[in-house]
């Protein structure tokens, strides 16, 4: 199974207000050919030039264990405006679906590098995310699972 899911109301509303909840959009290909499922804004948001914006996606993913979801800035935002992820690529894996911590909920920094204010609508498509396959190396015996949420992969148990 792999699919996006809201994260739940009462994670959603530790960042937004609850009014919003029903109305923001889940990730989508835009095109037949697209690799990525866009991210759409929850509200409007500006970045200043030098700034940085930590983004709550209101976004989580299911997806089978041998994948990972990249998180990346949609290209034209380099390109045209000098709009970066601070960590240039998102790695999330399937362990982080519904963690501890944060219920596997996702977040985007970007910095504007540019020398305009960055706009965003709400709506408007800012990051996408591409499911892949990823393969480890045959001796490979790790069996635990993270416990929390971003930055967590340190903290885990036993897959018992």
């Amino acid at each position: 199974m792999r699919c996006f899911e809201k994260i739940s109301i009462e994670e959603f509303s530790k960042f937004y207000d609850k009014s919003l909840y029903d109305d923001y959009m889940l990730p989508k290909r835009m095109s037949k050919y697209s690799a990525g499922y866009d991210f759409f804004a929850i509200e409007d948001f500006v970045i200043k030039p030098g700034e940085i914006k930590k983004i709550p996606t209101g976004y989580k993913a299911i997806f089978n264990e041998d994948e990972m979801l990249l998180l990346l800035v949609r290209s034209s935002m380099g390109f045209k405006y000098n709009v970066r992820m601070t960590n240039q690529v998102g790695v999330i894996e399937s362990d982080y679906y519904n963690n501890e911590s944060n219920e596997g909920h996702m977040f985007i920094s970007l910095q504007n590098e540019g020398d305009k204010d960055y706009v965003i609508n709400k709506g408007d498509a800012y990051a996408q995310g591409i499911f892949t396959k990823f393969l480890i190396c045959d001796n490979d015996k790790v069996n635990s699972i993270r416990i929390g949420g971003l930055g967590s992969t340190n903290k885990r148990k036993d897959d018992k």
